[in-house]
């Protein structure tokens, strides 16, 4: 009976890992069949193609579009452009396989290895989430917004580095130049879309069947002018259904994928640093959190172990660099410091009302009407403040770094008189 029971249970395993591989590959751009998945574990090395194209458009940034942008608008790059965009996002993101940067630049082998850096990737963060996210359908005129404090707090000082050659102070003008017209052709932009979205909010005012929002977005108004945008819309609209249903379906079988990837790490050659994965595994019981808490205390051992030789070292080598280094290392400190402020009054917090993440939906009312949904213009204006005010204290402490800097530059010549400009 228990026999019966055990061959029961391993037939319903395999017949759950296709549906759970066919769950991932839809919600993945360009997602590969679970044939392709099934090759990649053995090392075929006719998988090796469809699964570098699957990370390149999952390792790409996404263009306003929703595709994958392309240094060449239109054309796709080339597949040894891929291999060397992969190995090049892969390493900066600190994957620890060296057997993938050894893999040819022609993507005809390593099936295998691009299988386990795409588990990598699923397992080390949100990775649906992020592509979801990013091919997401927009009805609404949406600006992004973040309150987050320590995205915007004054660094420390960066070692002084002696330029390789002479520099020219004529091309350093011109580039500032340069960045400041860029800086106000794009502010100018912005204010010219800003213009053109509330002409469009004030004359579809009361069109809206949602009285909160009671007006018209920009994709809405361009329906209106345009029925057969609104088929596309629709078409585009299940599509992204059929995505989430299948990110649903994924994260119901996702423990059975990953079962599978324990087998496909077996069959791989030992290396000095092996990928652990950690999924994110759904409530199930104690036991299952009391494996993973144990697996997070190993590696939380195995990176402190690592650490103090390494800090040790460093500490010896940077030790002789004199005044100079040990100033650096105490502006590192209080930056420290206010990071960790910054934190644990967000923290502290966490029990209040939601602070406002991510992108918001921009919405014209009366100044007498009741807050809808949403945020109002006066939080958008306070968040942009507070972030402009950290920015401010930024910009002051860049300019004493390079006051500072010509200082020292100007005392190095004798006779040279520097008079700086004023008001800086």
């Amino acid at each position: 009976m228990g026999r019966r029971r055990r061959r029961v249970d391993r037939g319903a395993a395999v017949g759950a890992l296709p549906k759970a591989i066919a769950a991932l590959s839809r919600t993945l751009p360009a997602g590969p069949s679970p044939e392709i998945f099934r090759r990649a574990k053995f090392d075929r090395p006719e998988a090796a193609p469809a699964l570098w194209q699957l990370l390149f458009r999952v390792l790409s940034p996404l263009s306003a579009d929703g595709a994958s942008a392309s240094p060449a608008q239109g054309e796709p790059p080339s597949t040894e452009a891929q291999v060397r965009a992969v190995k090049s996002e892969l390493r900066s993101q600190g994957y620890p396989r060296r057997a993938l940067a050894q893999l040819p630049e022609d993507g005809s082998q390593g099936s295998r290895e691009l299988l386990l850096a795409l588990a990598w990737l699923l397992a080390r963060g949100p990775l649906l989430e992020r592509l979801l996210a990013q091919t997401r359908v927009r009805l609404g005129d949406e600006i992004p917004l973040c309150e987050c404090e320590a995205l915007a707090r004054p660094g420390a000082p960066v070692p002084r580095v002696e330029a390789d050659g002479p520099v020219d102070i004529r091309h350093l003008q011109w580039l500032m130049g340069k960045l400041r017209f860029q800086w106000r052709k794009l502010i100018t932009s912005q204010q010219e879309q800003c213009a053109l979205l509330g002409k469009i909010h004030s004359y579809t005012r009361g069109c809206h069947s949602d009285r909160s929002l009671g007006h018209l977005s920009v994709a809405e108004t361009e329906l209106l002018r345009d029925a057969e945008g609104g088929q596309q819309l629709l078409r585009r609209l299940e599509s992204e259904n059929v995505c989430l249903e299948a990110a649903l379906r994924w994260r119901r079988q996702e423990l059975v994928f990953w079962r599978w990837m324990d087998t496909v790490l077996g069959t791989c050659p030992p290396e000095a640093s092996q990928p652990t994965f950690v999924p994110r595994i759904p409530e199930r019981g104690a036991g299952e959190w009391e494996l993973v808490a144990r697996e997070l205390q190993a590696l939380q051992e195995e990176l402190r172990g690592a650490a103090e030789p390494r800090r040790a070292a460093w500490e010896a080598r940077v030790g002789g660099w004199g005044p100079e280094w040990s100033a650096v290392q105490r502006a590192s400190r209080e930056a420290v410091g206010l990071e960790l402020a910054a934190l644990q009054r967000a923290w502290e917090r966490g029990g209040a009302a939601a602070q406002p993440h991510g992108p918001c939906r921009l919405v014209k009312s009366d100044a007498g009407a009741s807050g809808g949904p949403g945020l109002r213009a006066a939080q958008v204006i306070e968040v942009l403040r507070s972030r402009e005010a950290c920015l401010e204290a930024v910009l002051c402490q860049l300019q004493r770094q390079c006051r500072q800097e010509l200082a020292r530059l100007a005392g190095a010549l004798p006779g040279l008189i520097w008079i700086l400009p004023p008001g800086r």
